[in-house]
């Protein structure tokens, strides 16, 4: 420690600040100090100052100051020391002689110097059969129909690995001893025991770490082979829990937006990395690992979850916002309409109306919520497995404001009581149970104080009773509520005034029983404004049913004119129930 804290200072005494800031900010001289464009905020007035005597630096804006280490440490996410290296290494700084390792630990540094290496050479070969020959050619055709002219293939490294079955092998067996052929992950062994190329008649995208070292590969499959995606396996170099496709590429993004955008594969991280949407990384294939979370939290705790509509990326996303939700990233999550993956839709929509559904993605919640209501709840025990489908997400949300947000809006969503709703969650954490027993009072939807207002109206509100009928005939305000037939009774019985006896005898059991529980509450008289305003949350619940229709639509198969029609009325919906 005392080695290291010595250099540190060394380093940090012979360091030039501006120099080394300079390489990140263009600063200009400003009397004694030099000023720029914060690094780590949007603006357009420099408010960043760097003090080339105090060898500091502060950000009037954001508040972001400290010394060049921590300038480094901030810009590259990195701990301090790997910031000390780099400040070293900027400045031209001899760095110690590492302690002496052992003979293994030197062995397997050299090997993965080794596979490093030979993982470049593979790539360049990959690139050179793409290009030059016969096979590689049908490949660059196909990657052309989807969409990826020859400067989009230069700039993701592309590849092809022709199926020979030995191409690859021939091309570095001269050059690298068997043993590490064998640990490389690029070659299997038959039954003989025969060395083979593990990619055969594959795309080839190569697979980089944040530091843009390619360390292993995914290969596509052309036709119908199986698997469609074949990986690298875990290697000296490679851990895919410890990988994001593109990340290399995405940091300055990342740091720039605060957000990332997370999707499933190689041509979808590509695809929006060409829409000029720079902060994306891919999860290849999986949901996330603890490990790439913490890796992307070194860059940004705000995150839209992009993945395939289908059955499979509904699992990922569910899986990753488990982890997520712990360590309390703010996700929201975006379901493409139409089925399609970003890929597809990118290139039948346009860049333009991904950008804006990207801006428009709704919170976690939202989209576990209308996953739930999607399920099946006509009966009791179908009620009880939406409530249990959400549970477990709002057991490992760690801050209880946000757990107790929750607890409402799946009251109000999910159409239960919010008091016996919140004491059943309580009682299954006491129990550390992840799912909530079945409970009759739980399952039973609760009335709506304006429902049981203007029940009472229709019975009790002499002189606008027939009028207030009128209006919710009129606008079909109470289809769809659990009190439906309670209000279809009413309103169509209004002028014979029948007592509250035979109003219940025309109604079945259970909204019988609604009707006198209402009924039997205690009632104040009542306004025409009192009615208006529950008539007002009506209204809203109308639109927000509408809402929920229309964004099924949307996200089902629709032509590109019908999507713009929807799109157009969410927008007008959300307006209207902005405005109340």
């Amino acid at each position: 420690m005392t080695e290291t804290g010595s250099f540190a200072d060394r380093v940090k005494q012979q360091a030039d600040i501006v120099r080394v800031i300079g390489e990140y900010v263009h600063l200009k001289k400003s009397g004694q100090n030099f000023t720029g464009l914060c690094p780590f905020h949007q603006e357009k007035t420099p408010s960043f100052s760097v003090h080339p005597v105090k060898q500091m630096y502060y950000c009037f804006g954001c508040h972001e100051g400290g010394d060049v280490f921590k300038f480094v440490m901030s810009i590259e996410k990195c701990e301090f020391p790997e910031a000390v290296r780099t400040v070293a290494e900027k400045c031209g700084i001899p760095t110690p002689r590492p302690r002496e390792r052992s003979p293994q630990e030197r062995a397997e540094n050299q090997q993965r110097a080794a596979l490093v290496e030979m993982h470049v050479q593979a790539a360049a070969f990959f690139a050179r059969q793409l290009a030059d020959a016969t096979e590689g050619k049908v490949a660059g055709a196909y990657l052309e129909d989807r969409g990826l002219d020859r400067a989009a293939i230069a700039r993701f490294s592309l590849g092809f690995a022709p199926s020979s079955g030995d191409a690859l092998l021939r091309h570095l067996k001269a050059k690298y001893p068997e043993k590490l052929l064998e640990i490389s992950g690029l070659f299997s062994r038959d039954p003989g025991g025969r060395f083979y190329d593990r990619f055969r008649r594959r795309i080839m995208f190569p697979i980089a770490n944040e530091t843009g070292r390619i360390i292993a590969f995914g290969g596509r499959a052309m036709g119908d082979d199986q698997p469609k995606y074949l990986n690298s396996p875990e290697t000296l170099i490679y851990s895919k829990s410890n990988v994001l496709y593109h990340l290399d590429r995405a940091k300055e993004a990342l740091r720039q937006s605060d957000f990332a955008v997370l999707v499933e594969g190689y041509m979808d991280a590509i695809a929006v990395a060409r829409a000029g949407i720079a902060n994306v990384v891919a999860s290849c294939g999986t949901s996330l690992a603890e490990p790439q979370i913490k890796l992307l939290g070194r860059f940004t705790r705000r995150m839209v979850v992009n993945f395939d509509p289908d059955a499979a990326g509904q699992m990922a996303t569910e899986r990753s916002l488990t982890l997520l939700l712990e360590k309390e990233f703010d996700v929201r999550v975006l379901v493409l309409p139409g089925g399609a993956d970003p890929d597809k839709f990118l290139r039948e929509q346009g860049s333009e109306t991904y950008r804006k559904l990207l801006a428009e993605a709704p919170p976690y919640l939202d989209y576990l919520l209308a996953r739930a209501r999607q399920m099946d709840r006509s009966t009791a025990t179908a009620k009880l497995a939406a409530i249990n489908f959400v549970m477990p997400y709002l057991q490992r949300v760690p801050n209880r404001l946000l757990r107790s947000e929750w607890a409402t809006r799946m009251a109000s969503e999910l159409r239960i009581d919010e008091p016996v709703l919140r004491e059943a969650l309580r009682r299954a954490a006491a129990e550390r149970r992840s799912e909530v027993k079945p409970q009759p009072e739980l399952l039973r939807p609760p009335i709506r104080p304006a429902e049981r207002r203007l029940i009472q109206m229709l019975v009790e509100a002499e002189g606008f009773r027939e009028r207030l009928a009128q209006e919710m005939v009129a606008g079909a305000l109470y289809r769809g509520l659990e009190t439906e037939r309670i209000f279809e009774t009413l309103v169509t019985r209004v002028r014979e005034r029948p007592d509250a006896a035979e109003l219940a005898a025309a109604l079945e059991e259970r909204d019988r029983r609604m009707l006198f529980e209402v009924l039997f509450e205690p009632y104040a008289e009542a306004t025409w404004e009192e009615a208006e305003s529950c008539l007002g949350v009506l209204r809203s619940r109308s639109l927000e049913q509408e809402l929920a229709e229309l964004q099924k639509k949307i996200e089902a198969k629709a032509p590109p004119a019908e999507l713009t029609r929807l799109l157009a009325r969410r927008l007008e919906l959300q307006k209207m129930l902005a405005r109340g």
